[in-house]
């Protein structure tokens, strides 16, 4: 994963790939590490369908590239990760209502 793109291939407990889109990433200080929020390519087509949002927690090489992702392992990080994401809906939801 680079920081900048837009998809990523996840693959499931299953070992099949799913190509997603990457909603945004972050960093956190507090835990020291780097987060990528995703939702399956295609997921955001249907209206009615709540987008199951995907979080993963990942380590940059030392190349700059990101290494592989990780579980979220602690309620302390989810809860960083909800304001996050709380936060960034919000932010949406300000820019369309500006555009209407």
């Amino acid at each position: 994963m680079e920081h900048g793109q837009e998809n990523i291939t996840v693959v499931d407990e299953n070992g099949n790939e799913q190509l997603c889109n990457i909603l945004f990433t972050f960093e956190s200080d507090e835990f020291k590490k780097s987060y990528v929020l995703y939702y399956p390519v295609g997921a955001d087509e249907d209206e009615d369908e709540e987008i199951e949002i995907h979080a993963s927690s990942f380590t940059p090489n030392e190349d700059g590239n990101d290494g592989e992702l990780l579980p979220i392992e602690t309620d302390e990080e989810w809860e960083v990760i909800e304001e996050m994401l709380n936060t960034f809906l919000e932010e949406e939801e300000e820019e369309e209502e500006d555009e209407e």
